[in-house]
């Protein structure tokens, strides 16, 4: 099947082109900056994108639209069939991703107009973690916010997290259902996630993708109180939203939220420089070592997305901290340039370190194309 992959941000679209026959990509672009200028919202976006996708294929039809969807709540345990009450859905739960659940809607929207009759998917980040036991998910905080407001942890990046634990397992000679391991998505956003048997148990992202790791402008884990305070001296939740997630992480620690920037100005002597990589470093390290008692013993940590798949150096640091767990890093391997799935452990590392690249535009057409053909339509 040819499915179109379509990635709504609030100020992009970003698209492929899959033959899930084949595996090919066969057109892929961005639309950026929508808002401004010549594209001054998605349906415009749209219209670039159609034209862009028939000047690269021509006379071949789209089967089918999958949609990458931040957020799915309580409601969305796997991919669906969109249709206007999955759409409406979807928006009712932008308070929950209000960057993202919106322009996804957007999106969907404006593929049916450019599209008719073809079957659009909806394939959620949030529903990879719908596994989670309640242990992992529930916040010690009064029922009634969680019943009223679904105030629980849902977790994130569950789309390339599926994807590289079964290339893992695959690597690993081992089904997925008996994969037990630890997936390190590190890119400007950021999670680690526990599997037990293949299954998502915890994750560090929670309520939004703001917890856990210091990301590139995010802050990660911190204590409320320290919102309560700033609130009582003057600050609104708008500012608060913008400082957490827009002007910390790396950005406040270091000066710069691009990890090779940061990197090249701690090798040239800036001692914030190396401050920052060292606290995001620990950070990974303490999650790390948690979910390995959580999963009852790793057989591997995975590292994917874009800094745990190219950053040799910051592999070195995180693994530097695990010696406690007979983690034992192979210098060379972890160097290598190749962008294949490779290991970067030594043969007497208790745990295997893995290096995945993931792709997680192949991840959202299978889905796609799985629950079209499951639905009797093609």
């Amino acid at each position: 099947m040819l499915i179109l992959v379509v990635n709504s941000g609030s100020s992009s679209l970003k698209y492929q082109v899959r033959d899930t026959d084949t595996r090919e990509v066969l057109a892929k672009g961005l639309i950026a900056r929508i808002g401004e200028g010549d594209v001054p919202d998605h349906h415009t976006a749209m219209l670039l994108l159609s034209e862009q996708v028939r000047d690269a294929m021509g006379d071949k039809r789209i089967d089918a639209v999958g949609h990458r969807v931040v957020h799915g709540g309580e409601r969305f345990s796997q991919p669906v069939l969109v249709d206007n009450e999955i759409t409406r859905a979807i928006e009712r739960l932008s308070p929950l991703a209000p960057l993202h659940n919106p322009a996804s809607a957007m999106g969907i929207r404006a593929v049916a107009e450019q599209y008719p009759g073809v079957p659009q998917v909806a394939v959620f980040d949030t529903a990879f973690h719908r596994t989670l036991p309640e242990r992992a998910w529930r916040y010690a905080i009064p029922q009634a916010l969680y019943r009223r407001y679904g105030i629980r942890r849902y977790g994130f990046h569950g789309t390339s997290c599926a994807y590289v634990s079964e290339i893992a397992a695959g690597f690993l000679g081992i089904p997925v259902d008996r994969f037990d391991g630890i997936v390190a998505h590190l890119g400007n956003g950021a999670s680690v996630t526990a599997l037990k048997e293949g299954r998502s148990i915890d994750t560090s992202m929670g309520f939004t993708p703001l917890a856990g790791l210091v990301m590139g402008t995010r802050s990660g884990d911190i204590d409320p109180s320290v919102l309560v305070f700033l609130e009582r001296e003057g600050y609104t939740a708008e500012e608060l939203d913008d400082l957490l997630n827009r002007e910390s992480g790396l950005l406040a620690l270091g000066g710069a939220a691009d990890m090779r920037e940061l990197t090249a100005e701690a090798d040239g002597g800036n001692g914030q420089a190396e401050l920052a990589l060292e606290i995001s470093a620990y950070r990974l390290a303490k999650y790390i070592g948690a979910y390995h008692v959580a999963v009852d013993g790793a057989k591997a940590i995975v590292f994917t997305a874009g800094i745990g798949e190219n950053d040799d150096p910051y592999r070195a640091r995180v693994l530097k901290h695990l010696g406690a767990l007979g983690v034992r890093l192979d210098e060379e391997a972890n160097a290598s340039p190749s962008k294949d799935t490779r290991r970067i452990s030594t043969a007497d590392s208790a745990i295997e370190v893995l290096v995945v690249p993931t792709d997680e535009e192949e991840a959202i057409a299978e889905a796609t194309a799985e629950t079209v053909l499951a639905a009797g339509r093609e």
